[in-house]
């Protein structure tokens, strides 16, 4: 049995950040990733991280921004935290050796971003997240932090109402293992793969949500599913709103910059919500072409492209044959981000003892029903710091919990199950992982309303029975991606389940959740977050109040 204080599931940045400042409280630390640590999905962003760095912009002009980005469903508080301690995390970067865009006076360079007031994005080209994910990875290396790399976790262990470790399978021999922790923090990052298609990595499968969902944890927020503006139609890959920042325009068959109709202060810079649905409005009113709108950086500087946009040129070239220096691209709206998760506090505390969350896997709630871009890797660093230090706090005052070896079984049975049966004659995980995907992004996109709500959740719960009979073809032990992809599956499955049932009881629109059969924010009814725990007869909902400090509702214009 392996043993450790703090066990940390995911090795994003969320993750990464919670280990570093949990072994750096002298705690016994260990992360444990599905993937290689620097293979995480943190990878894929591309535009920036956001702080308040000018002595003439106050953090709480980026918190008031936030919150009315959030559609004044955000967390206050949270939110407070998170625009306060910016500056002081972009610092703590350039110490372990970051290096940020300059400006021409050798400061930290600033670009803009949607749903903002000025600019306070901070960038490394259009590759931030990568570079972050890496010094960040050299510090864990430095710190000597145990990675248990290419383990995937089948279930939280719970005893005596606390998470006491987790059950886990070695992709590399196909063993089951027992790991004791004192807490558990899941950084497991979004779960974008339950659309199809999406922005997300293949990785991104929820586990960690459905994990804490299993294990009692309730999770808020889970209908605010955001769909970024400019995706490539190929495949979803993600054009950085780095380049509406730099100037970019979005443009219609017509050649009209449409956003003129729908934003006229900020144009292509008002938040992600509603540049989407302005998109989906042009698309489905025929004024598109194959079914989407055109990002245009012609008129940029080539120069500003090639040292600022490389990576979207390349995607371009690559996936869609087109130069941005030379010609518009083709975009659409795509799935996106998680602004919904696990329900924690700002320390990373869940509702069920012993276990934290982080990043993208977590809600504070600093997003509410919309992100601003460039708020999730601060997300990231700010709160995984918090929930690995506080979880090293709680882990301190835990005895040893006495585990017993015989928690695997259950799991085992569960595996077994699967190996058991053939592909042929039973399900194939791939079947049932596409219809899920094509289901949510027909009904649970953009546009939303009663009939396709319900028929989504019909069809959810039939392919969760169905899940019942998944087989697979590979029967091996070591490596198993096709045992690795059923389990994927399941967890999927209930992600899903959760995202519905959040979208069918919000009857109203606000931020990512817009309901065409009740088009109106509605504050006297839903200033408040949806709670969807797991129950016997399915999800069971409840809500909890929105938590307001400084800023009350108001009409959020752009």
């Amino acid at each position: 049995m392996l043993e450790h204080d703090v066990l940390v599931v995911g090795a994003g940045l969320a993750g990464m950040q919670a280990a570093l400042h949990a072994a750096r409280q002298g705690a016994s630390v260990a992360i444990l990733t599905k993937v290689h640590p620097v293979r995480s999905h943190s990878n894929a962003a591309q535009g920036g991280i956001n702080a308040a760095m000018e002595d003439d912009d106050p953090w709480e002009d980026h918190a008031y921004d936030t919150v009315k980005g959030s559609d004044f469903l955000g967390d206050q508080d949270a939110i407070e935290v998170l625009c306060s301690e910016a500056p002081e995390t972009i610092i703590e970067l350039e110490h372990m050796g970051v290096i940020f865009n300059r400006g021409s006076r050798g400061q930290i360079d600033l670009r803009a971003f949607g749903g903002q007031a000025r600019k306070r994005t901070c960038y490394i080209a259009d590759i931030t997240g990568q570079v972050l994910l890496h010094v960040i990875y050299e510090q864990l290396m430095k710190a000597g932090t145990q990675v248990y790399e290419e383990w995937f976790v089948t279930s939280l262990v719970r005893q005596n109402d606390a998470i006491c470790g987790v059950v886990a399978l070695d992709l590399r021999t196909g063993a089951l293992e027992l790991i004791k922790a004192k807490a558990v923090i899941l950084c497991t990052g979004g779960s974008g793969r339950v659309y199809e298609p999406s922005s997300n990595a293949l990785i991104c499968t929820g586990d960690g949500y459905a994990q804490a969902y299993r294990a009692g944890a309730p999770l808020m927020d889970m209908e605010m599913v955001q769909y970024h503006p400019t995706t490539l139609p190929s495949n979803g890959a993600l054009m950085t709103e780095g380049a509406r920042g730099e100037g970019a325009y979005l443009v219609n068959a017509k050649g009209e910059r449409f956003m003129e109709r729908y934003a006229p202060n900020m144009m292509e810079l008002a938040s992600r919500d509603v540049v989407s649905r302005a998109e989906q409005t042009e698309i489905n009113e025929g004024r598109d072409i194959d079914g989407c709108v055109l990002l245009d950086v012609r008129h940029l500087d080539r120069n500003t492209i090639l040292q600022k946009l490389s990576q979207i040129r390349e995607l371009g070239l690559e996936y869609e044959g087109v130069d941005i220096v030379e010609e518009p691209c083709p975009v659409r709206p795509g799935m996106h981000y998680m602004m919904g998760g696990i329900k924690t506090d700002i320390q990373g505390a869940t509702f069920v003892k012993g276990l934290y969350s982080a990043g993208e896997a977590a809600c504070v709630s600093v997003h509410g029903g919309n992100r601003l871009g460039a708020n999730s890797l601060l997300d990231t660093l700010v709160f995984g710091k918090r929930a690995g230090m506080s979880a090293v706090e709680y882990a301190r005052g835990i005895t040893d919990p006495n585990v017993p070896e015989s928690r695997v079984e259950e799991d085992r049975e569960h595996i077994g199950g699967i190996l058991s049966r053939s592909a042929d004659d039973g399900e194939r995980a791939a079947a049932l992982r596409l219809t899920m995907g094509q289901t949510m992004h027909e009904h649970v996109g953009v546009f939303r309303d009663h009939a396709g709500l319900t028929q989504a959740q019909n069809i959810i719960a039939t392919l969760k029975e169905r899940y019942q009979h998944v087989g697979i073809d590979d029967k091996g032990s070591v490596f198993n991606t096709d045992l690795l992809f059923a389990l994927e599956v399941g967890l999927m499955l209930d992600v899903a389940e959760a995202i519905v049932a959040g979208a069918l009881f919000r009857t109203e629109s606000r931020g990512a959740q817009f309901r065409t059969d009740y088009p109106d924010r509605n504050d006297d009814d839903w200033l408040k977050h949806t709670l969807v725990y797991q129950g016997d007869g399915g999800p069971r909902l409840e809500t909890l109040p929105v938590t307001i400090t400084q800023w009350q509702p108001a009409r959020r214009t752009y």
